[in-house]
């Protein structure tokens, strides 16, 4: 699979993951369970997609932020503890500043992207401290979105993607 359609379909399961979110927690909430578990598998997805697109940047880093989001979304799949989901969220919120580093290091995506991914992480670890939560979502929302429409709309520079990759793979082979 060509990294732009790898990009594309990962914006496309992290649009649906965050639309089965919103359904289950605002709209249908005697449904929320299984729109929950739904918005969870398509995370999962979404997670190890990003993986393999931001491998090249520095794999190492990319394992770490993957792992920690699986982890975040074993705690907040547990919907009958809150505790638990918000361990779910700050662990979340630390992948996701993972991620906006990997981002800001690549090749393939504008720097912008990971300075957004990085207020939304932020915003992610305050999210349970600050009586601003409808602001610090909005916020959080906003750096996602921009990030999901960008890999759904754009994909990735291809040919930078092959060329970090290409100098990722001479990197270990030396």
């Amino acid at each position: 699979m060509s990294p732009p359609l790898k990009a594309r379909i990962t914006g496309a399961l992290y649009f649906l993951s965050l639309l089965m979110g919103l359904f289950g927690d605002y709209i249908f909430h005697d449904k929320a369970y299984t729109a929950g578990n739904l918005e969870i598998v398509g995370m999962v997805a979404v997670t190890l997609l990003f993986y393999a697109i931001f491998k090249p940047v520095n794999k190492r880093l990319a394992l770490l932020a993957a792992s920690l989001n699986l982890v975040a979304l074993i705690f907040e799949a547990q919907r009958v503890n809150p505790q638990g989901q918000g361990v779910g969220l700050l662990i979340h919120g630390m992948s996701f500043i993972v991620f906006a580093y990997l981002i800001y290091r690549s090749t393939f995506l504008p720097r912008i992207l990971g300075v957004l991914m990085a207020i939304a992480g932020l915003g992610w670890l305050t999210y349970l401290s600050t009586p601003f939560q409808n602001y610090i979502l909005a916020v959080d929302l906003l750096g996602e979105g921009t990030v999901m429409l960008w890999l759904l709309v754009m994909g990735v520079n291809e040919q930078r993607w092959k060329e970090q990759d290409n100098a990722a793979r001479a990197f270990t082979d030396t």
